[in-house]
């Protein structure tokens, strides 16, 4: 594990400066948690963490999610797993069978592919709704103006257990307006969960009230490149 000697000190620093916001902004650091991002990182980086003591996890992509997952978890029963990455459809199955959460619920098609295979397994995951906050016309999410209305029909149409709104704000813009849209929208509804923030904000999404942090390159460093 030498290789990945790195992971448990980034960790630890990453959770300080948790712990430190969560005080300055009289939160309970268990209140804020820490989605450790292992995007393209392999199976050992994330079994470091691990044995650092670390348990929740996040993946972009359902088949990598598939073939890096299970077998760490027959090892490790305490790990949980999000889904942060768009959904397709044909991929609902495999995505509930593997993760815990799925954080970027978004269209009706998607909502009701979920509700019916929910309804099958008898399993019960963690649902978030993803918002596109910044209407980027490339990135998934729910248009803010049709958000009220969706989360309405995934609560009480498609019975989705809908626990927080997910956001990733425009890169080239300042997040805070984005952070604060999304806990609006969020309170509206009383929903208590926001997962926002990343490696570059996640501070900052702990002031403005995440209960949720998605955070990669500062714990696994700079992401792989796919060949």
């Amino acid at each position: 594990m030498t290789e990945y000697s790195h992971i448990a000190a980034n960790l630890a620093e990453v959770k300080a400066r948790i712990a430190k916001q969560a005080k300055e902004w009289r939160r309970s650091a268990d209140d804020v948690h820490l989605v450790a991002v292992g995007k393209t990182h392999p199976a050992e980086a994330i079994e470091a963490a691990l044995q650092a003591g670390h348990h929740l996890f996040g993946e972009n992509r359902v088949q990598e999610a598939a073939a890096k997952f299970p077998a760490l978890r027959a090892r490790y029963p305490d790990l949980r797993l999000h889904l942060i990455g768009p959904l397709q459809t044909n991929k609902i199955k495999q995505a509930i069978d593997v993760c815990d959460a799925i954080e970027t619920v978004d269209r009706d098609k998607l909502a009701q592919g979920i509700a019916a295979e929910l309804a099958k397994s008898g399993k019960r995951i963690d649902l978030f709704i993803q918002v596109n906050t910044g209407e980027e016309e490339q990135k998934a999410g729910s248009l803010p103006r049709e958000a009220d209305d969706f989360i309405r029909r995934c609560r009480a149409e498609y019975e989705l257990p809908i626990v927080g709104l997910m956001c990733i704000p425009p890169a080239d813009e300042h997040p805070a307006p984005h952070f604060a849209l999304l806990g609006e929208i969020a309170k509206r509804h009383g929903l208590t969960q926001l997962s926002m923030g990343m490696s570059g904000d996640y501070e900052l999404a702990i002031q403005m009230g995440a209960t949720h942090v998605r955070v990669g390159t500062a714990i696994f460093g700079v992401r792989e490149k796919k060949t």
